[in-house]
C-alpha cells in the first residue's frame, strides 16, 4: 500500500507546512507529476468503488468525482461496470461490479491478488481500455482533466492499491463497510 501511503504522507506534510510535496511519489508510481494525476483520478476511483449502480444511491456514494452526481459520473460508471447493483460478488457495490468487469476482461487473476492478502499483481495501462472501453477512458480522463494516456497510467497504479486498501481482510466488504472505507479514505485525502 505504499503508493496511497506516499500520497497521504505528501498531503499531511503540505497541510502541516512541511517540505513533503505531493509530487514526491516513488519512481515506481511514475514519479514527478504522476502524483497530481493520481490525485485527479482518486475521486473518480472512489466514486467507481462506492457506486451501487442505482438511481437512488445516496450522494455520498457518487459525489467524490468532479462533476459527479447520481446521473453524471455515477451513471456512466454503472454503465462501464455493467450497470449492475453490486453484481454477483456478494455485495461490495461498485467494487463487486469492478471486480466482475476485470474478470470479464481477462484480468481476474490480477483482481483476485488485489483482494487477497498476498502481493498485488500489476496491471498494464493498456489494460484499462479493455476494462473500461475507449468511451469510458475518454470520460474518465475528461472528468479528471488529464489526458487519456495519463488516465490509463494512473488507473493502472491506483486500482491495485485502492482495491487492496478496501479489502484488508482479503474479502469483499458489504455495502456499509465499503461505503465507510471509501468515505474514510476520501476524508484522509481531503476529497470530501
Amino acid at each position: 500500500m505504499g503508493l496511497l501511503d506516499d500520497l497521504l504522507g505528501g498531503l499531511a506534510g503540505q497541510q502541516m507546512g512541511g517540505r513533503a510535496q505531493p509530487s514526491q511519489v516513488p519512481a515506481s508510481a511514475g514519479g514527478g507529476g504522476m502524483s497530481s494525476t493520481l490525485m485527479a483520478l482518486m475521486p473518480i476511483v472512489l466514486a467507481m468503488l462506492s457506486n451501487r449502480g442505482s438511481a437512488g444511491a445516496s450522494p455520498s456514494q457518487v459525489n467524490y468525482a468532479p462533476g459527479g452526481g447520481g446521473g453524471g459520473l455515477g451513471g456512466l460508471l454503472g454503465q462501464i461496470l455493467g450497470g449492475g447493483a453490486g453484481g454477483g460478488m456478494g455485495g461490495g457495490g461498485g467494487l463487486g461490479s469492478l471486480l466482475e468487469q476485470l474478470g470479464r476482461a481477462g484480468f481476474g487473476e490480477q483482481a483476485n491478488s488485489w483482494v487477497g492478502r498476498g502481493t498485488n499483481q500489476p496491471i498494464s495501462p493498456d489494460a484499462m481500455t479493455q476494462i473500461f472501453g475507449k468511451d469510458g477512458i475518454e470520460e474518465i480522463s475528461r472528468r479528471a482533466g488529464i489526458s487519456q494516456a495519463e488516465a490509463s497510467r494512473g488507473l493502472s497504479q491506483l486500482l491495485p492499491e485502492v482495491v487492496d486498501r478496501m479489502t484488508p481482510d482479503g474479502n469483499i466488504p458489504d455495502d456499509t463497510q465499503l461505503t465507510n472505507s471509501v468515505d474514510d479514505l476520501a476524508k484522509r485525502l481531503g476529497i470530501r
